[in-house]
C-alpha cells in the first residue's frame, strides 16, 4: 500500500474516489474556504493523544509543543483534554494565554529568551522556565529580585552523546541548547545559590522526529541517570523531569510509524526499575511533543492552475507552494529533496498516469511540492492534497514571500467544518512602507 492509501486508511476516508477530512469532501472544503488551505482532522488529534497516554506510563504529563502549530483553536483543543503548553517565545506565551492557559501550566524553554520575555512571564507567573545557560539563570534571578517574585526554573541538558537519534540531533555535540552535561554540577551551584529561583529539575531534549522506540527508551534512561545525579547534588528529589518531545511520524519512503506498543513495553520496565527509587518520590513526569500530535491531522489542499510540458517533462502548477509549505519544498532541513506523502484528492480511485513534478506559483526553481510523483492524469481545476502537513508547515513558512495571501486555516470533525484562521488580504502589504527621513 502507498503512503497516501495508509494514511487515508488510518486516518482518513475516502467516498467516491474523493478524501474526506474529518468526514468532509476535501471538494467541498475546496469550495468553500477556497485554496490554498489548510485542513485538520479533530478525531485525529484525539487518536494521537489517545495512543500518546496509552504508551506512557501512569501519572506522565502532555505539554503541547506551541511551535509545531500555534492556532488558536488547537491549543483550545489540548488544554480542553488536560494538556499543558511547552512555548518559545513571549507571542507564543500571548496566543497560550489568549487560548485559555492557565500561566502555572505553561512551560517557557528554547534558547535566547529575552530579559523583556522573562519579565513577562516571570510577572504572570508561569509555571517553569526552562533556562539553557549560566547568564540566563543570572537574568532571571536579576528579575526576580526587581520584581520581588520567585521564579521556578528547571535546566535544560545537552547531554552526552550516547543517546542520540532522530532525524535532527539537539544533543551529544556543541549546540546553542541546553547545559553541556559535564557542566551541570557546577550549573547546580550557580542556581542553588540564588534565593530568587525555586529549583525544579531536568529537560532532556537530544533529538527530534525519532521513529525507533529503542531510541526514546534510551533517551529517556538517560533522562533519568542525569536526573538521579542532579537529586544527589541538591539532596531532594527533583519535581521535574522533561523528557521533551521527538517522537515522529513517518513522512517519506520506508518508513514506519512510531511502535507505541513496543515503547510502552519498553519505558513500563524502565520505570519499574526506578519506582522505588526515593530519589523521583513524587516527581513529575512531562512529555512536550508537537508533531506527533498535530502533524498527521493536516492535509494541504491546493488546485491545478495550469499543465505544461517543457522538454518532455511534465509539471502540474497548483496555487501553493514552499511560501505555505516549506518542509514539504523540502528546504526546511532536506538534505536531499524527498517527497512528502501526496495525492490527487479527487481522483483517489484512478491509476496512476505517469511521473510530473508539483510546482507552486512562485518565481524560483526551489517551489517543488513533488518531485516525479506518480500520479493519476490530472487536469485544470483538480486537487491536490498534501498529506502530514498538520506540524511545522504553515507555522513554519515563509508567508510574506511574493506576497500572496496567507493561507487560511479549517478544523474538521464529523462532517462538520469551521474555519479557525482567515486567508489573508492584499491590503496586509498595502502599508506605508516610507523610510522616514533623515534628520539633518
Amino acid at each position: 500500500m502507498d503512503a497516501v492509501s495508509n494514511l487515508i486508511a488510518r486516518y482518513f476516508a475516502q467516498r467516491g474516489g474523493e478524501l474526506l477530512i474529518g468526514g468532509v469532501p476535501a471538494t467541498r472544503l475546496a469550495a468553500r474556504h477556497g485554496t490554498p488551505v489548510f485542513v485538520y482532522d479533530r478525531a485525529v488529534l484525539d487518536r494521537k493523544l489517545d495512543a500518546l497516554r496509552e504508551a506512557l506510563p501512569a501519572g506522565f504529563s502532555v505539554c503541547y509543543s506551541v511551535k509545531a502549530n500555534p492556532n488558536r483553536a488547537l491549543l483550545e483543543h489540548f488544554l480542553s483534554r488536560g494538556c499543558g503548553l511547552e512555548l518559545a517565545s513571549a507571542g507564543e506565551f500571548h496566543q497560550a494565554l489568549a487560548a485559555g492557559a492557565k500561566p502555572a501550566d505553561v512551560i517557557f524553554a528554547g534558547p535566547g529568551k529575552t530579559e523583556a520575555e522573562l519579565e513577562l512571564v516571570l510577572k504572570h507567573g508561569i509555571g517553569e522556565i526552562h533556562a539553557e545557560s549560566e547568564l540566563e539563570i543570572q537574568r532571571i534571578g536579576a528579575i526576580c529580585r526587581r520584581l520581588g517574585c520567585r521564579a521556578r526554573v528547571a535546566i535544560r541538558v545537552n547531554p552526552s552523546g550516547e543517546a542520540q537519534g532522530g532525524a535532527m540531533r539537539m544533543g551529544g555535540k556543541p549546540l546553542p541548547f541546553g547545559v553541556d552535561e559535564e557542566r551541570l554540577d557546577s550549573v547546580l551551584d550557580l542556581i542553588l545559590a540564588d534565593r530568587s529561583i525555586d529549583y525544579r529539575g531536568i529537560h532532556l531534549f537530544a533529538g527530534t522526529q525519532i521513529l525507533e522506540a529503542d531510541v526514546l527508551a534510551a533517551q529517556y534512561r538517560k533522562g533519568l541517570e542525569i536526573a538521579a545525579r542532579a537529586a544527589d547534588r541538591v539532596g531532594h528529589p527533583l519535581h521535574t523531569i522533561d523528557f521533551g518531545g521527538g517522537l515522529g511520524i513517518p513522512y517519506f519512503a520506508n518508513e514506519q510509524p512510531l511502535d507505541l506498543e513496543k515503547l510502552r513495553d519498553l519505558l513500563s520496565s524502565l520505570f519499574a526499575e526506578v519506582a522505588g527509587d526515593q530519589r523521583f518520590a513524587g516527581t513529575k513526569f512531562v512529555v512536550e511533543p508537537g508533531r506527533f500530535l498535530v502533524g498527521e491531522s493536516g492535509v494541504y489542499l491546493c488546485r491545478v492552475n495550469d499543465i505544461k510540458v517543457s522538454r518532455g517533462k511534465k509539471f502540474l502548477i497548483v496555487d501553493g507552494g514552499m511560501h505555505h509549505h516549506l518542509a514539504a519544498s523540502g528546504n526546511l532541513g532536506q538534505t536531499i529533496k524527498r517527497n512528502y506523502p501526496v495525492g490527487l484528492v479527487n481522483k483517489l480511485d484512478q491509476p496512476a498516469d505517469k511521473a510530473v513534478d508539483v510546482v507552486g506559483p512562485l518565481c524560483t526553481p526551489l517551489d517543488v511540492l513533488a518531485r516525479n510523483i506518480q500520479l493519476p492524469r490530472a487536469e485544470v481545476g483538480d486537487l491536490v492534497g498534501i498529506f502530514q502537513s498538520g506540524a511545522y508547515a504553515r507555522a513554519a513558512s515563509p508567508l510574506n514571500f511574493l506576497s500572496h495571501p496567507a493561507p487560511p486555516e479549517v478544523l474538521a470533525d464529523a462532517g462538520e467544518d469551521r474555519l479557525i484562521r482567515a486567508r489573508g488580504e492584499y491590503a496586509d502589504y498595502l502599508v506605508d512602507q516610507q523610510p522616514s527621513p533623515v534628520p539633518r
